[in-house]
């Protein structure tokens, strides 16, 4: 979608309708409208509902107002590290049945608390429209987008660099997601192990690549949209030193054709390097998406990059190059 509609003026003051509002709903003409004396009541009404408070959610209580997200479970991971704290929610498929033996692939999201929201409203009509398999969608965060405040994604989701001294820790994150994360989902919800799915934008999509590169990962299929390889690039153009085992690995790239273009060089050369290699550790598909940007991509490459992945389109004609 490319432009939305007009956004209704909100009122002055919460709870208390505009002038005029009570009267002309109703037809009748400012002039003739009721008088101060009448309309009172019901606007100390109005005013007196609007400062009530919302009553406080219980203890395993949600919030029901936000269909799309309100199945989410939370949890709350610690790991080791001092200032590392993982915010965790778990969304379970529309026609999932506590005890059902079913087992469904897992999405797992990385910058969880912007992609989750974005992403869990336009599953959700994927999965009405039946165009993308049942999936548990896994969201994991830090609960901020500031570093000082804690989102440590700059560490987490990227391979050594020159620079900054503070990128390099994707191996540890790795670590967290495998040893973790990926045993707390798949012990208290029926996800198949055989089918886990990483999906990551910008750092986020390095450390996707990462992820793809290395033969002990736990995912079978990978969703790198727009990576971020400005600092490192060459690291990630380097065959993998081991052999890999067990299935054979899909991975999607996606990169936007008015993506940055610190951010798009490098992608594309990444791009061109694995699409022209004969031998690669995974079933590749790249697909530069017309009219995306850096931060617009997620929502269509999700849905283009599930699908390829289960096998539910067919392939792009011709591999994405530089041009």
């Amino acid at each position: 979608m490319r432009a939305m509609p007009a956004m209704p003026a909100m009122p002055a003051m919460a709870g208390m309708p505009p002038d005029g509002l009570l009267r002309n709903t109703v037809g009748i003409p400012p002039s003739q409208g009721p008088s101060m004396r009448t309309r009172l009541p019901a606007l100390v009404f109005l005013a007196a509902l609007a400062a009530l408070p919302a009553p406080p959610l219980g203890a395993g209580e949600r919030e029901t107002r936000l269909q799309a997200v309100d199945r989410a479970d939370y949890h709350r991971l610690t790991p080791d590290e001092p200032d590392g704290v993982y915010h965790v929610h778990v969304r379970m498929p529309e026609s999932h049945e506590p005890g059902a033996d079913r087992r469904y692939p897992a999405v797992y999201l990385l910058d969880g608390g912007n992609m989750f929201p974005l992403l869990a409203g336009y599953y959700r009509y994927l999965e009405l429209g039946e165009e993308v398999p049942e999936l548990i969608l896994v969201s994991v965060s830090y609960g901020t987008d500031y570093f000082r405040e804690g989102n440590q994604r700059s560490r987490d989701y990227t391979a050594e660099a020159p620079e900054p001294e503070f990128w390099g820790g994707a191996d540890a994150f790795l670590g967290f997601l495998r040893e973790a994360l990926i045993p707390l989902v798949e012990s208290r919800y029926p996800a198949d192990p055989e089918r886990r799915v990483i999906l990551g934008q910008s750092l986020g999509g390095q450390f996707v690549l990462y992820s793809a590169l290395q033969p002990d990962a736990p995912f079978w299929g990978h969703i790198a949209i727009n990576p971020a390889l400005h600092r490192n690039l060459p690291l990630f153009l380097e065959a993998p030193g081991k052999t890999f085992n067990g299935p054979r690995r899909r991975l999607y790239v996606a990169s936007g054709a008015d993506d940055l273009p610190r951010f798009r060089g490098p992608a594309l050369s990444w791009i061109g390097h694995w699409t022209m290699q004969q031998d690669t550790p995974w079933d590749l598909e790249a697909e530069i998406l017309p009219g995306e940007s850096h931060f617009s991509a997620a929502p269509p490459a999700f849905r283009r990059g599930i699908r390829w992945l289960f096998g539910m389109e067919e392939p792009i004609s011709a591999p994405a190059t530089a041009q």
